[in-house]
């Protein structure tokens, strides 16, 4: 799970600083686009979870967004982000 929370939000953000760069986003803005890529796991995932799978352990889906993700995402992410905007855009 360890691997997981932190894998996919930097493969998800670095595709949105792709994406962001690609449509002719300022550097700021394809950082902005690939942090929020990067952070939709947590914000959305825990309430999807809960509704879609109500027999679900809420430790295990909260732990893993907001305990592994989160933080990862404000201490590696956003700066791996702007760097890589900064690169790729100019």
């Amino acid at each position: 799970m360890l691997l997981f929370g932190t894998a996919v939000p930097l493969v998800n953000g670095s595709i949105g600083v792709l994406l962001g760069t690609a449509a002719g986003l300022s550097v700021g803005g394809a950082a902005v686009l690939g942090v929020m890529a990067a952070s939709a796991s947590y914000i959305a995932a825990p309430a999807a979870v809960r509704v879609a799978l109500p027999e679900a352990n809420p430790a295990i889906y909260l732990i893993a967004s907001l305990g592994i993700t989160f933080p990862i995402n404000l201490v590696l992410g956003i700066p791996l982000f702007h760097a890589m905007a900064q690169a790729v855009g100019g």
